[in-house]
């Protein structure tokens, strides 16, 4: 049971990143005529996609998006044994909470990676194969500001580019963990920092005996 409340948070996460990124596809139409404001100008609803990491960022070769979605399955196996891990050692329940949410997160976007290219046929036109190709459904948008990059900037230089990405929710769940764990770890890792003080103190008294 303990086990199963945390991967729950993971799968909760991933269901309900699904179901949006679903209702987007088949609801929205893509791009600015289909953008819906949600807060005045600045946060709406416009869906796109990503065919590589944060921020639109690819790997500049044939095989790029095939590592990236390798890699991606490799972290999540890497975070769901960790997740477990944590939870058996009874850690913070916050932190735990943090990285199930990282977890789900991390799966909600493999599977647009892995399956969104043969499902939702949105791979790049010149994919060798649409799966493991799939491009990420982004839909989140804070219109800050947006314009034309100079070329002179490294990575997003030359394009015409938000200042604040488009995101989803496996982004908000991953973001939004990571920001807990920095902002809290203190609290998090209180317990750890006590027991490696107590332990220094112990090899401290059997030195002086």
């Amino acid at each position: 049971m303990k086990y199963l409340k945390y991967f729950g948070i993971a799968l909760a996460v991933i269901i309900l990143d699904q179901i949006v990124k679903l209702l987007v596809h088949y609801q929205m139409d893509f791009g600015t005529p289909g953008q819906i404001k949600i807060f005045g100008d600045w946060f709406k609803l416009h869906y796109t996609t990503n065919p590589g990491m944060a921020f639109g960022m690819q790997l500049g070769s044939e095989y790029g998006k095939l590592i990236l979605t390798s890699f991606r399955l490799v972290a999540m196996f890497g975070i769901g044994y960790y997740l477990y891990y944590i939870i058996d050692k009874k850690m913070h329940v916050g932190y735990i909470i943090c990285i199930a949410m990282i977890l789900g997160g991390a799966i909600g976007n493999l599977i647009d990676s892995v399956f969104y290219g043969v499902w939702l046929n949105n791979a790049p036109y010149n994919a060798p194969t649409p799966w493991l190709h799939g491009q990420v459904v982004d839909m989140f948008y804070i219109d800050i500001w947006e314009g034309y990059i100079p070329d002179w900037v490294p990575l997003w230089g030359g394009s015409y580019t938000a200042l604040w990405p488009i995101f989803n929710i496996a982004d908000a769940s991953i973001f939004v963990g990571v920001a807990i764990i920095l902002v809290f770890q203190s609290r998090f890792f209180k317990e750890d920092k006590a027991e490696e003080e107590d332990e220094i103190q112990k090899q401290f008294l059997q030195e002086g005996e």
